[in-house]
């Protein structure tokens, strides 16, 4: 099983769309106010991390992806339990700003790494801060320059700002970095700004064809370099097209991709804090291998690319902070994603089919904190 553990709720950045949305003034949702939040979960860790390691002593093979927050405010917490939790691999998503804050030896532990980083320079400022492009970078190179040989992977968002083309080409393929991956979410449908925003225009008119235009220029690498681009919203569901295997939420929420709240409690997702009604237990007395599942429902049931997208976000399903008219936007990007794919499903076959690339090309950790459909 795959777990996201919360080490802390705090974060050394407040990201314009994140943290700073806590500032704004926001629509009202029906759905928000429905759902009933603990208010008194800790900020901080709270219990002792020997009841963590006999609970993951039941999986067989369990992952444990670092989370917070940031979680790196916590390296001690991390520096112990990498050197002590009976665990099959080690995940972590970071800012990337606290890197140089591990021994290489605990860093090189880790088999997959997601920095948060949003393109260019000056766009990553823009929407983190000045000066983190150039402080994560110099983390990045010195972890590279120390050993690591891991899964790196620039875990991006996606807002009106973000020319998707430009900013995940540049992302691949930048000598200045390392990343092996790219992988993004768009900022849509988790908070309730969609009156504030020009996401129709920017969706029809940006993101969409962009889309089309990666997909055909993810292929034509394919052709030419005999390689596959690990760019996550393409393959995951390519692996799954071409095996025809139909997929649940392809993050795992729910039924794959648990998360451990601060005071234990296990929670379908690392982003419903507190939202206690769905829990499904609690690390001192539950089984990993027997936790209950979380389905999506509703509107999504009845959807003809259910199995394709899987529901694309839990907690968007459950919140619904836009209104419908919104979140069938939303959906339009993921149809349009699909449809991108399915059309460039024939040439991949014929590309495996002539030797140029391989079935085990797409091959992937599952449920590596990737959200997998934007």
């Amino acid at each position: 099983m795959y777990f996201h553990l919360i080490l802390t709720d705090n974060c050394n950045l407040c990201c314009s769309y994140c943290r700073a949305k806590a500032f704004l003034d926001l629509d009202e949702s029906e759905g928000e106010r429905a759902v009933e939040i603990d208010e008194n979960i800790p900020i901080e860790l709270a219990y002792d991390p020997e009841v963590l390691y006999s609970f993951l002593r039941k999986d067989p093979a369990p992952t444990l992806t670092f989370y917070g927050g940031e979680p790196l405010l916590r390296a001690d917490l991390i520096e112990r339990i990498v050197r002590e939790a009976p665990v099959h691999r080690f995940m972590m998503q970071t800012n990337g700003l606290l890197l140089d804050r591990l021994p290489a030896d605990i860093i090189n532990r880790f088999t997959t790494i997601l920095v948060s980083l949003d393109g260019r320079k000056e766009l990553t400022d823009a929407n983190r801060g000045e000066g983190v492009y150039d402080r994560v970078m110099k983390n990045i190179r010195q972890i590279r320059a120390n050993g690591y040989t891991g899964e790196l992977i620039a875990r991006m968002t996606v807002t009106e700002r973000t020319d998707i083309v430009d900013t995940v080409h540049w992302l691949s393929g930048n000598p200045d970095h390392s990343f092996t991956s790219v992988h993004w979410q768009l900022d849509a449908n988790f908070a309730g700004d969609f009156s504030q925003r020009t996401f129709a225009e920017w969706a029809a008119d940006s993101y969409n064809p962009g889309i089309r235009t990666l997909v055909s220029d993810w292929v034509d690498h394919m052709e030419s370099a005999g390689e596959v681009l690990r760019w996550y919203p393409f393959l995951d569901p390519m692996e799954d097209m071409l095996l025809d295997r139909k997929s649940l939420l392809r993050c795992g929420s729910g039924h794959a991709n648990y998360s451990i709240m601060t005071d234990g409690h296990i929670a379908p997702c690392p982003v419903m804090i507190g939202m206690k009604q769905y829990y499904v237990g609690h690390i001192r007395d539950a089984d990993p291998c027997r936790l209950g599942r979380i389905d999506i429902k509703g509107e999504c049931s009845a959807c003809h690319i259910r199995t394709f997208c899987g529901g694309r976000c839990l907690y968007s399903h459950i919140t619904r902070p836009w209104d419908e008219s919104g979140r069938h936007l939303v959906c339009e990007t993921v149809e349009n994603l699909h449809t991108a794919l399915t059309n460039a499903l024939p040439r991949v076959r014929s590309l495996i089919s002539d030797g140029t690339i391989t079935p085990g090309d797409f091959v992937h950790e599952k449920f590596n904190g990737c959200e997998i459909i934007p």
